[in-house]
């Protein structure tokens, strides 16, 4: 089974992308990563939940999250 996510990252421009693993194209563009995050958390909670992957300026990944109804592997929260 696939799972459903996003990734939220800077762009060379310097604005922040909402982008789906494999996509051409970026699903949502902010001027702000906090605002690509609360995009990105809409977006999969609108198409059934999933996995959100948050890189920070240098690209490492950052913070990632399970979003509701998705299926988090780990029992902790956070």
């Amino acid at each position: 089974m696939s799972t459903n996510r996003r990734i939220v990252q800077q762009r060379p421009d310097g604005d922040w992308e909402v982008r789906k693993p494999g996509s051409d194209r970026a699903s949502a563009v902010t001027p702000t990563q906090s605002a690509g995050i609360d995009r990105a958390r809409d977006i999969l909670a609108g198409d059934g939940g999933g996995e959100l992957q948050i890189r920070g300026l240098n690209g490492q990944i950052r913070a990632q999250d399970t979003i509701d109804p998705g299926n988090d592997p780990r029992s902790s929260k956070g």
